[in-house]
């Protein structure tokens, strides 16, 4: 409640948050007083095996870029994930063994594409930027250098090739902008998706214009989130301050088992129900 109070005469007080800390409550209050609020916590539902494959190939990519010049090759991308990887989340060991050689392929075939002397401005860097309201940080999976400029750039290993659309309308990825031009004093405009399991990249421009818009919507979030807080600290109900969001999404909460509005709207889902069933490939041109 700190970081939305403030004392008579004392400038504003920004309200720190996460990219991750908006959509939380933009998606469901319910959900965000949970993670953020209650104390202790509710427990967390099990691990999804889609989240231990992108956590895999992270993890990996970043190790990758953190060995010497000469070591970084695509067998060494592959051992990289091989000895980074869990079994957590999937339906049994024969799962997990197929997705393992499947993220061992993504990033095998994604490293051999890359320049390895091409040293990054960063990789998951932490970057930070205020506004008006906000003081904001993130971190970024990788930052491209590219002539004068810095690209942001984001790992994606979902079911679908990620779209130009995906890229314009990330919230997280243009308050990365603000954070690695903060940062980072190098002018950022370019942010890039990187879906390995098909390799294609959606890139975008953000102009001066965009970053205004998705900063005000942040803004307006990081406002609602005071409202409710404050409302809380006044004694108001906390599911009238914080009102669940039901719809099909609680099918996969972290927080479901302790929320028995989330359980009435939609029925579980199994932990490894989010791999696609069939390879990725890029779509025809």
């Amino acid at each position: 409640m700190s970081d939305q109070l403030e004392m008579p005469g004392m400038p504003k007080r920004l309200f720190s948050c996460t990219p991750s800390k908006l959509a939380t409550f933009a998606d469901c209050p319910r959900r965000y007083r949970f993670a953020y609020l209650t104390r202790p916590s509710p427990p967390k539902g099990p691990p999804w095996a889609h989240n231990t494959v992108g956590s895999a190939v992270h993890a990996a990519l970043r190790s990758w870029w953190e060995l010497p010049v000469e070591k970084r090759t695509p067998a060494a991308a592959r051992q990289l994930l091989y000895s980074g990887w869990s079994r957590a989340g999937f339906r049994d060991d024969e799962q997990a063994a197929q997705w393992r050689a499947r993220a061992a392929a993504w990033i095998t075939d994604y490293v051999a594409e890359l320049d390895p002397t091409d040293e990054p401005a960063g990789t998951e860097r932490t970057v930070g930027a205020t506004t008006e309201a906000l003081a904001l940080s993130g971190r970024v999976d990788r930052i491209d250098r590219r002539g004068d400029e810095l690209v942001v750039v984001d790992y994606k290993t979902g079911r679908v090739p990620s779209t130009e659309d995906e890229a314009r309308g990330s919230p997280a990825l243009a308050l990365y902008v603000l954070g690695v031009r903060r940062t980072l004093r190098r002018p950022c405009t370019r942010v890039e998706l990187h879906h390995l399991p098909s390799g294609t990249v959606a890139a975008f421009e953000h102009t001066d214009r965009s970053l205004a818009n998705h900063v005000r919507r942040a803004e307006d979030i990081a406002a609602d989130i005071g409202t409710a807080t404050e409302a809380l600290a006044a004694g108001a109900d906390a599911d009238e301050a914080f009102p669940p969001v039901p719809g099909q999404q609680c099918s996969w909460c972290d927080f479901r088992s302790s929320c028995p509005t989330g359980q009435a709207a939609a029925p579980a889902r199994e932990t490894w129900s989010f791999l696609p069933t069939e390879p990725v490939t890029a779509p025809a041109e």
